[in-house]
């Protein structure tokens, strides 16, 4: 969805349409990294206001330049950190140099993955390889050996008869769980090494022969 999102920024829906049916089946792959430690704590963020209409009368607004005046609230929220230490990368499968064109023109445009919040930075531009080394993680959906040990996570899918009208949030058209959504349970090749009530620093565990 993320590059559905630059897809249509970029050169507009008809493009994105035009393009939808070959960037739902590319296949994604991740190239995990060494190691990642993760830092979870509470900050101040500003989120937009809503004003409760019942606990303010009519008429009645904040004085101008105090905290409670403008569009945005100041909060507390959650966020986690990631500090990565090695080489993460994304790969995805196209058959034709024009689509391959195409993702290297709208992948610098994404910020973002996963979960809301989800920020990401890309470090070097892309590129385009005619063959995937084997620290590759396939995300396709198929059943594969995996350490014991390993972190299990559910990742968002599109499926077969996700139209572009159903993937559009301004359609009236629904997606439903299970048809046009998929999750797909893929196991992380991490394990902890350690962890305290502030962060958590994972470890890649390498395939065995037994794994290959």
């Amino acid at each position: 969805m993320a590059l559905l999102d630059a897809a249509c920024r970029l050169d507009g829906v008809s493009i994105a349409r035009e393009n939808w049916e070959w960037l739902r089946g590319a296949v994604v792959a991740l190239h995990p990294a060494e190691r990642v430690v993760v830092n979870n704590t509470f900050i101040k963020v500003l989120r937009p206001r809503r004003t409760d209409s019942k606990s303010k009368e009519e008429g009645e607004s904040s004085e101008v330049g105090s905290a409670d005046a403008g569009f945005f609230g100041r909060t507390i929220a959650y966020r986690e950190y990631a500090q990565i230490d090695g080489v993460f990368s994304i790969a995805l499968e196209v058959q034709r140099d024009e689509h391959a064109l195409l993702l290297n023109r709208w992948l610098p445009m994404i910020q973002y993955l996963g979960k809301r919040g989800g920020f990401v930075q890309m470090v070097s531009e892309p590129a385009t390889l005619d063959n995937l080394s084997p620290d590759y993680l396939l995300l396709d959906g198929e059943p594969r050996p995996f350490d014991l040990d390993a972190m299990l996570t559910q990742l968002d899918d599109a499926g077969d008869e996700l139209t572009f009208e159903r993937a559009n949030i301004y359609s009236d058209e629904k997606m439903t769980i299970g048809k046009h959504r998929l999750f797909r349970t893929v196991a992380l090749p991490y394990q902890v090494a350690r962890s305290s009530r502030g962060y958590t620093d994972y470890r890649l565990v390498r395939k065995t022969e037994d794994q290959e």
